[in-house]
């Protein structure tokens, strides 16, 4: 399947890249001295912003300086296990080690911190899923309250607890963008179980809710963000008539959309299936002022969804190696 960039006449192009570019240089503003960023400019450096604003400034040459320093801010925060904490004051890793994978994988320098933080997240298997909870979800009352086959294991937001749609997401994007590694055979066996996950975990009629589909015989309702990182993490994956329909699903949504966060992953998710995004709502609705207020990672995924060459998305490198 092509990736399709966004197409758009020349007047609305403008208009968005001069938006991108506006939104590029408020995040190169917003770097902290460690190199980090906060999720609010002054705010303390954290991994999950730092990921974000790193992946969004990669498109660009000219930020390699601050692409440079994101990087060894990184390096500097991971942890003797491979993992990363969600801050730098945290003793254990989360699922942000998702993300400073992601970012360490398109660094040909890195691959020993890289090799390390894929080798935790093939470790850190979730409580939910393991011989105990399955005895219990058997013989207990667990059936009747939510509807999901405990047999998959994604990943969650903090080490062996339970499996959650978006860390399993970033879990599988880092995975996949890793390349090769020793662990090749159980990477293999962690997608496959992830994959089913989701795929289990859709909720009728498509699309993605945080967590279980289906709850005291009710069914959730799907929202947009932990859809779009779904369709994203899966868009390698083998065609399957869930993700079709979570697809339609989602370009339903879009003209309801009303906030620039859940519209920028929108439009990142339904580009990376080739599918051009209506025209209204557009990023360029909003100011720059309605976009920075809702945080560095959002500042970043409405860059990163304006890019119209979808660099964000490639596996070329970001780092000051060459490559």
């Amino acid at each position: 399947m092509e990736l399709n960039p966004l197409a758009r006449k020349a007047p609305e192009l403008a208009a968005t890249q001069d938006l991108r570019g506006q939104l590029l240089r408020l995040i190169e503003n917003s770097q902290n001295q460690d190199g980090g960023w906060g999720f609010f400019a002054g705010g303390q450096s954290r991994v999950e912003p730092t990921c974000w604003a790193t992946r969004a400034l990669a498109a660009s040459s000219a930020a390699r300086g601050h692409v440079d320093r994101a990087v060894s801010f990184l390096n500097a925060g991971q942890l003797p296990d491979g993992s990363w904490p969600a801050a730098p004051d945290m003793p254990s890793g989360s699922w942000v080690t998702s993300l400073a994978c992601l970012v360490l994988s398109r660094c040909s320098t890195e691959r020993r911190a890289l090799a390390a933080g894929i080798q935790w997240l093939c470790e850190d298997f979730p409580r939910d899923s393991n011989l105990w909870q399955k005895l219990l979800s058997r013989f207990g009352s667990k059936q009747a309250l939510v509807a999901h086959n405990d047999e998959y294991r994604g990943w969650g937001w903090t080490p062996r607890t339970s499996s959650w749609v978006e860390p399993t997401s970033w879990a599988l994007l880092a995975l996949a963008a890793a390349g090769a590694h020793p662990l090749g055979k159980e990477i293999a066996r962690r997608r496959s179980l992830a994959v089913g996950l989701l795929y289990d975990r859709m909720c009728a009629g498509g699309g993605w809710n945080c967590g279980n589909p289906r709850v005291y015989g009710v069914d959730g309702e799907a929202l947009v963000l932990p859809t779009c990182w779904a369709l994203l993490a899966l868009r390698n994956a083998e065609e399957h008539p869930h993700r079709a329909a979570s697809l339609a699903w989602l370009q339903k949504q879009v003209p309801r959309i009303n906030s620039a966060a859940s519209l920028a992953a929108a439009r990142m998710a339904l580009t990376a299936y080739g599918v051009a995004p209506p025209a209204s709502p557009c990023l360029s609705d909003y100011s720059v002022e309605n976009v920075v207020q809702q945080g560095v990672h959002v500042t970043a995924w409405a860059a990163m969804a304006l890019d119209p060459r979808f660099s964000w998305y490639s596996t070329s490198s970001p780092c000051g190696d060459g490559t």
